[in-house]
């Protein structure tokens, strides 16, 4: 059973951040991979939704690309859900023929399956946000992965903190104003465990090579570096904005 305590470094801020984007009456759908990320999203977000009195639930996708891996996950994740008495959901997609279908690379297909599924589990449910759990690293890899493909101003201005999934449902990102590095510290605290994908390691996926090779050596001229695109992404953003 995870235990009742948090993080108080992090805590203010993601509390901050968060009440910008959920309402009182919400109904709060959480992508839950079992990654450090998302379940420390999911369990901040279950002590949040008793502060401010919203629905909370939980869905995960299996994609049926890592055989017995992918099932312990799915177990994983209802487990936890069970844990902290959190509706579950979990919807199997089957990339690989998507993927030939549309001519995809299976990361794309992947992508495309994953927010299909929440889209479904979402308006089912009659969720109004869906929450998920990508953190500052993210915005930083996601930044340097659209400059490296080639991007307009819109591309540099990285994940919006908040989108339209589909008329009904919009997606939310809480955690991007907090480090991977947070996130981890934070479930480590809370005696929470969580799985980990062994692909993210793959440097055969480009975001992964940013990941793992060019982020870290750009750190070793600026260690602030991961911050400081994610800030710049965050004026990007702004200028965009504007523009419309």
């Amino acid at each position: 059973m995870a235990k009742k305590s948090f993080n108080a470094s992090v805590l203010p801020r993601m509390r901050a951040f968060s009440g910008r984007l959920i309402d009182r009456g919400d109904t709060v759908l959480v992508g839950l991979s079992g990654g450090a990320d998302s379940v420390c999203l999911l369990h901040f977000l279950r002590y949040l939704s008793r502060e401010k009195h919203f629905a909370l639930a939980a869905v995960h996708v299996n994609h049926g690309l890592r055989g017995k891996d992918a099932l312990a996950d799915q177990r994983f994740c209802k487990q936890l859900c069970n844990e902290l008495d959190i509706p579950f959901f979990c919807e199997k997609v089957n990339v690989k023929k998507l993927a030939k279908e549309l001519d995809l690379s299976p990361e794309h297909a992947a992508r495309k399956a994953r927010y299909n599924a929440f889209s479904q589990i979402a308006r089912a449910w009659g969720a109004t946000k869906l929450a998920l759990g990508h953190h500052l690293d993210d915005q930083a890899e996601t930044f340097l992965l659209n400059l490296l493909r080639g991007t307009k101003a819109k591309g540099l201005a990285g994940m919006p903190v908040r989108r339209a999934l589909d008329k009904e449902v919009e997606i939310i990102r809480p955690l991007l104003c907090i480090s991977r590095a947070e996130t981890e510290e934070y479930v480590r605290q809370n005696g929470l465990s969580f799985v980990t994908d062994k692909t993210n390691t793959d440097d055969v996926f480009t975001r992964n090579w940013v990941r793992g090779t060019l982020l870290p050596l750009l750190e070793t001229k600026q260690p602030q570096i991961r911050a400081h695109l994610a800030l710049l992404a965050a004026e990007m953003a702004r200028l965009v904005e504007k523009k419309k």
